[in-house]
């Protein structure tokens, strides 16, 4: 479970700190979005360590799915755009497939 909110809080820090360069580049927006911007994607990357694991390629593997249904979490809370049934099926279907990277059963190193 710790691992799963480890996730969740990289993906929000991550799509943060993206967005942040997307409001600065393609909307508009000040340059100085791209300190929060910095910052945030550290934080991102930080937290991802903190996930127990004794392969990064495997961390990196699950959060994909994490990202993927967090980025459409954030296009409904903070881009006001309700994900359509593709949008939801898709996010569902990489969150099982993350589910069976991280849970799954592993043999025994040695």
């Amino acid at each position: 479970m710790r691992s799963v909110l480890l996730q969740l809080i990289a993906a929000f820090f991550e799509i943060a700190g993206c967005f942040a360069f997307w409001a600065w580049l393609r909307l508009g927006k000040s340059p100085l979005w791209a300190l929060p911007g910095i910052l945030s994607l550290i934080l991102f990357a930080l937290i991802l360590t903190r996930i127990d694991s004794t392969a990064a390629g495997r961390v990196f593997a699950a959060y994909g799915g994490v990202y993927i249904a967090a980025s459409l979490a954030w296009l409904w809370t903070a881009e006001r755009q309700a994900p359509d049934r593709w949008d939801l099926v898709g996010g569902a279907v990489c969150l099982v497939g993350a589910a069976i990277i991280l849970l799954g059963p592993r043999a025994a190193a040695g």
